[in-house]
């Protein structure tokens, strides 16, 4: 079997942490998180593994594992980011990166495309080229048959089934941010940054909550900028169909050392504040078969 089949590199490729019983209508979702960096990843790039990951969620999963005990289950990717982008479209792919010809429904135009962060990254956060050479447009596509169209399918189970238990449902998608992306003059400062597409995502009531809950435990909460929802936040996010979505980035330095990538003493705080803030949002938009809040809409 080649080797560089993501089967064979990760297994599994992405974990669900279930609760005991799904309590609300929320599924929280990491799709940055993964931190598995297979051995033919590092043969192809330029970069060692600690420049790798710059571009990932480090311990998002793990600061949002409160969740599950609350009664909301957790999906998370053990992929990295760096290998394969979930929150893409399937094919928005870089013409300069591959050794062939991409299939004509590819989307080589977006802006995601265009500054190299596009379903297989052409660079990592901080600017860096990934790989040595060209990869074959046959690796592309095998990354995207084995691993990205498996999560999707598996994040759409979870989000189908909890449609259908409680009439509606909550994606909840969990990222973190470089403090140095927040360095500009142009952008406040902001510990953590709520994206709901500028509204139109999920209910404002949701973004409310959220917004509320972490602003009452000390945190400087900013919304849409510079981070307003990729992919997953868009495609999932339907207000009308009642299903709603909000993403969530959170400062890296209120929980890591961003240069050794090692949780620091702010760690267990934070968890514990978003543990405490979304038991909160949960219980106000309820839990039963009919939510207290949104069926008023």
């Amino acid at each position: 079997m080649n080797e560089t089949d993501p089967s064979v590199e990760f297994d599994p490729p992405f974990i669900c942490r279930e609760p005991e019983r799904q309590r609300f209508a929320f599924v929280f979702n990491a799709p940055h998180a993964g931190s598995l960096y297979p051995a033919s990843l590092l043969r192809a790039s330029r970069l060692d593994a600690t420049a790798l990951r710059r571009s990932e969620d480090a311990f998002v999963d793990e600061l949002f594992a409160g969740v599950v005990q609350l009664g909301a289950p957790l999906m998370s990717a053990r992929f990295p980011r760096a290998y394969l982008d979930v929150n893409r479209e399937p094919y928005e792919l870089d013409p300069r990166m591959f050794e062939g010809r991409l299939p004509p429904y590819a989307n080589t135009r977006s802006m995601r495309v265009a500054g190299g962060l596009g379903t297989v990254p052409r660079i990592v956060a901080d600017g860096h080229e990934i790989y040595q050479a060209r990869l074959p447009v046959a690796e592309a596509l095998r990354r995207i048959e084995l691993l990205y169209k498996p999560y999707h399918r598996a994040l759409r189970t979870r989000l189908a089934r909890t449609v259908e238990l409680f009439g509606h449902v909550v994606l909840i998608d969990c990222h973190s941010m470089p403090s140095s992306s927040l360095g500009r003059e142009d952008l406040p400062r902001a510990d953590i940054v709520l994206g709901d597409r500028y509204g139109t995502s999920c209910t404002g009531l949701l973004t409310d909550l959220v917004d509320v809950g972490l602003r009452d435990r000390g945190y400087v909460v900013v919304r849409n900028k510079p981070y307003a929802g990729g992919f997953i936040t868009e495609h999932y996010g339907a207000p009308a169909l009642r299903r709603h979505s909000l993403q969530i980035e959170v400062n890296r330095a209120l929980y890591m050392d961003e240069r050794s990538l090692r949780p620091n003493k702010g760690f267990g705080r934070l968890a514990q504040d978003l543990g405490d803030c979304f038991a909160d949002v949960m219980l106000e938009v309820g839990g039963g078969l009919e939510p207290r809040r949104i069926a008023a809409e």
